[in-house]
């Protein structure tokens, strides 16, 4: 397929900037009401996508299909809550278990004090301090130059090599242990959230979107356990402490594979032929238990659930030509765009994706181009939101 099948048009003020929030309203003994919001990003809307059906569903329907409307007669929106309406117990989700670190810092060149935003990418030798990063702007940093990135110069690197054209290889300058190295380099760092959240603009062609202290916690799942990538898998970030209580109950089982997702999955496709398009390879870990565990779901007859763009890259580059899952400690660079033969995942839940991405991709090759983009054309009429933090689309095959 072309690279141009994947566009479609997405209004800035669809471009969610913030976990999903309700409302709450309380009367106190004064008789005033108090409004406040809380985080609840697995309350975001869901868009069902129908694979056999081909239909799409957006809003609640009751046992004879008729959409249940509110008091002011309004349509209600699926959940993400309504997910277990669409499985049973002894199904298994499977969640990415990779752990965001605070990839974003930023410091000033020597002589010149210009402000550099500095993107670790990762550690290449611990004993030598190295680390692969991105810069910006590089037109600014060149090989021998150091960058400064604490008030007191304790935390000094020397740009020691130019990998691509933003690509740089830093060493730091710091005599201490490993440990207290990473500490204190962490603690200078942000939550890399995408370029897409940070770099929003209004209507007033300003930036709208400050960094805040909620955000490292915002951007990291609640289930998040081996360091190492530098951008969150963002469909796990609606899974709540409530949302992965009511799978206990449920009787749907959790199982978990590591791929440390990377900026690859935001890189901009420059061709318009997608078989030309190469992706970054990410580093991929899928364990005998994991393997075990859906497995059996599979030999059972239960479904299993893929949970984000990233497990299904990584699902499927472990998964054997009998269609069960193997265990694997490597690398992958698998690109997924329609057509596409899946051998493993049953149903998918995956963020709604901005267009020409590589999850959009992969989304459309599972659930089918024409259905999918039929999905994408309502969600955004109905003013869902697309991205780490927006709604979610779930697709399942009935």
């Amino acid at each position: 397929m072309k690279l141009s099948q994947f566009d479609y048009n997405l209004p800035a003020s669809q471009v969610a900037l913030y976990p999903h929030t309700v409302e709450h309203t309380v009367t106190g003994s004064d008789g005033k009401e108090t409004t406040f919001s809380v985080k609840r990003p697995d309350e975001c809307n869901m868009v069902v996508v129908h694979k056999k059906s081909q239909k799409v569903s957006l809003y609640k329907t009751d046992a004879k299909g008729k959409q249940v409307k509110d008091e002011a007669g309004k349509k209600i929106p699926l959940k993400l809550t309504d997910i277990f309406d669409f499985f049973r117990e002894g199904d298994t989700f499977v969640f990415n278990d990779t752990k965001v670190f605070p990839a974003r810092l930023y410091g000033t060149k020597e002589k010149t004090d210009a402000k550099i935003e500095v993107f670790l990418l990762r550690e290449l030798n611990k004993e030598m301090r190295l680390w692969d990063v991105l810069v910006e702007p590089a037109r600014k940093i060149r090989i021998g130059n150091k960058l400064f990135f604490d008030e007191e110069g304790s935390l000094v690197a020397e740009v020691i090599d130019n990998t691509t054209s933003r690509g740089r290889t830093l060493r730091f300058l710091y005599d201490c242990p490993h440990d207290d190295f990473k500490r204190d380099l962490f603690a200078l760092g942000q939550a890399p959230l995408p370029r897409y959240v940070i770099d929003h603009k209004g209507k007033d062609g300003k930036y709208d979107r400050p960094v805040t202290e909620d955000d490292f916690d915002d951007f990291q799942c609640i289930f998040a356990k081996h360091e190492g990538a530098v951008t969150a898998p963002s469909t796990g970030l609606h899974f709540t402490r409530q949302l992965m209580k009511r799978m206990e109950i449920q009787g749907i089982k959790p199982a978990y594979i590591t791929i440390h997702s990377s900026l690859g999955n935001f890189n901009q496709i420059e061709v318009e032929d997608l078989s030309k398009h190469k992706m970054d390879s990410e580093e991929m870990h899928v364990n005998h238990e994991t393997c075990e565990l859906i497995n059996n779901t599979k030999k059972a007859g239960h479904s299993v659930c893929a949970i984000g763009a990233s497990v299904l890259k990584a699902t499927e580059t472990s998964v054997g030509t009998d269609g069960f899952l193997k265990e694997y400690d490597g690398w992958t660079n698998k690109f997924i765009f329609p057509p596409y033969q899946f051998g493993l995942a049953d149903s998918l839940l995956v963020n709604l994706y901005h267009p020409l991405s590589t999850m959009l991709m992969a989304t459309c090759a599972f659930g089918g181009y024409d259905i999918v983009m039929e999905g994408y054309r309502q969600a955004i009429k109905a003013g869902f939101k697309v991205g780490c933090f927006g709604d979610v689309m779930l697709i399942v095959n009935d």
